[in-house]
């Protein structure tokens, strides 16, 4: 049923998004249209990456959703930077750890344990993406924020771009760690069992999916950065709020509907992979990338977040690590996450 109905929205809104762009439709309306149609086109790819998880495994199959739907995220800072929306972008970057960690891992944990009473993941994973979330979290977004108090925007710039080389750099390494030197040296017994599975669609078709899905998302949501002003005015938000809240669970579309799907089917290992997963590439790549990338531009951004942005994410870390380092979870620990996530929602909200 929800397979048709996603359908539907994607023969529907992908021409309806052309059309409306053509004629110059309302914005508000054209910004729900730009929504519709990315998380149905999202469903797409959580079906196209269950199909690649199953046939390369629970780690490359989360990785590559993770990329995939960052590369969104990506485009849509991209173009925001190019336009000088620098708080927008941060605030993008906060709201994807916030809502990674806690939405889309709350949401995998409160629907998988309603179907299930325990769930288990890799807990060598888990403990090993607990050291990269605070380094990369706390170590990497808190030393700029402290360091950069009485410093001019030269001595800001250089010192953020130094960190965003250190993080994409470490980041390689560890893809390097997991993927090739211990490969399979710390498998779960879960993971075993997934080896077995037939995947929906063959690994090439799936691939094809990702990639056309992953360019039309990335249409649909370049569309999107123009109605983000029209629509903060319409309904009184504010920057920060669009930035950490509504643009940052668009941008990340993918990773929430896939994150989910797998997190009901007792995929919890893919599950956590990518919301987690995601997280750290966002900080350990996204970020460090779009700082670089703001040196092409007429306004450079420095890799400091705002206090609240800094100690939103420093909780989601803690609470995330405290939760998951045991490699088990349940319905309550998912409504624990959600809960933190609604309360740090409202008060970016109420900013």
């Amino acid at each position: 049923m929800f397979n048709r109905i996603f359908f539907f929205i994607v023969l529907l809104g992908l021409p309806l998004s052309v059309i409306g762009n053509l004629f110059h439709w309302s914005q508000v309306l054209m910004f729900l249209i730009f929504c519709l149609t990315i998380v149905a086109l999202a469903a797409y790819m959580g079906r196209a990456t269950e199909s690649l998880a199953v046939v390369a495994g629970p780690r490359i199959g989360g990785l590559l959703n993770a990329t995939f739907g960052n590369a969104v995220e990506l485009i849509i800072s991209i173009f925001a930077l190019k336009e000088g929306l620098i708080g927008v972008v941060l605030a993008s970057l906060a709201g994807s750890v916030l809502g990674n960690l806690l939405l889309v891992g709350g949401l995998s944990f409160f629907v998988g344990g309603l179907k299930f009473k325990r769930q288990e993941f890799n807990v060598y994973d888990a403990r090993h993406n607990s050291g990269l979330l605070i380094f990369a979290v706390i170590v990497a977004f808190v030393i700029p924020e402290v360091f950069t108090q009485g410093m001019n925007d030269q001595k800001t710039m250089a010192l953020s771009i130094g960190v965003s080389i250190i993080l994409i750099f470490l980041y390689l390494a560890a893809l390097f760690f997991k993927l090739v030197t211990h490969r399979g040296v710390y498998q779960h017994k879960s993971e075993e069992v997934e080896e077995h599975e037939e995947p929906e669609w063959s690994k090439w078709k799936a691939i094809m999916i990702l990639l056309v899905a992953t360019v039309a998302v990335a249409y649909v949501a370049e569309s999107l950065v123009h109605t983000i002003e029209t629509v903060a005015v319409k309904f009184g938000w504010s920057e920060l709020f669009i930035g950490v809240i509504i643009v940052a669970i668009v941008g990340n579309a993918a990773e929430h509907a896939s994150a989910i799907i797998m997190a009901a089917k007792n995929k919890m290992g893919v599950a956590v992979e990518i919301a987690v997963g995601s997280t750290l590439q966002v900080a350990m790549f996204v970020a460090p990338v779009l700082v670089l990338i703001s040196l092409l531009f007429e306004i450079q951004m420095p890799l400091v977040f705002t206090w609240p942005e800094l100690v939103s994410m420093i909780t989601a870390v803690f609470v995330t690590v405290a939760i998951s380092n045991d490699g088990d979870t349940n319905w309550f620990e998912g409504a624990i996450l959600l809960g933190a996530y609604v309360i740090m929602g409202m008060g970016f909200y109420l900013i």
